[in-house]
């Protein structure tokens, strides 16, 4: 993998294009969260794969180069919601909301993720990154660009505001 990266860095445009298709769903599922709907979630990862591509040169750690991509991803997605000036809470496909996570309890799931759209951008970032991306929280303060101590306190504070939410759901409590 480092070798590919390098040979991009190089500016063999094939081995970056093996390499963004390596992470091209994930960046799809953490965009598609962020901006919830499908053109917009494509349009990130197009404006993802032209900005990486153009920069790509100036990736300085090659063993980073999945968080330095989600980094340009959480940034575009960003971009599109500021564009949009608000959230819009769209009733997107169950499917497409739900690719790629299997959970058998589909009305839990649909929970948690409008429970997560309900937190505070830092810490909806933080915990998508953390349970959907699986990084570990020195790779999210990286991604991030924020201290590692940040990182844990945004943490653990969606995910108490999170178990509050579940105690008042009447659900969770049956």
């Amino acid at each position: 993998m480092l070798k590919l990266i390098k040979k991009a860095q190089k500016g063999n445009d094939r081995a970056f294009l093996e390499l963004f298709q390596e992470y091209e769903q994930d960046l799809y599922r953490m965009a598609f969260i962020y901006v919830k709907n499908q053109n917009d979630a494509l349009d990130v990862v197009q404006e993802t794969a032209y900005k990486s591509f153009k920069s790509i040169k100036e990736l300085k750690e090659p063993k980073y180069f999945k968080t330095w991509l989600m980094r340009i991803a959480i940034s575009c997605s960003l971009d599109i919601l500021r564009k949009r000036k608000n959230v819009v809470t769209l009733k997107p496909d169950i499917d497409e909301y739900l690719s790629g996570v299997h959970n058998e309890d589909l009305t839990s799931e649909i929970t948690l993720k409008g429970m997560i759209d309900e937190l505070q951008e830092d810490e909806k970032s933080v915990i998508l990154l953390r349970f959907y991306q699986g990084m570990t929280l020195k790779e999210i303060s990286e991604t991030l660009n924020i201290p590692l101590g940040t990182a844990k306190t945004i943490l653990y504070r969606g995910l108490a505001k999170l178990r509050e939410d579940l105690k008042g759901d009447e659900a969770y409590e049956q």
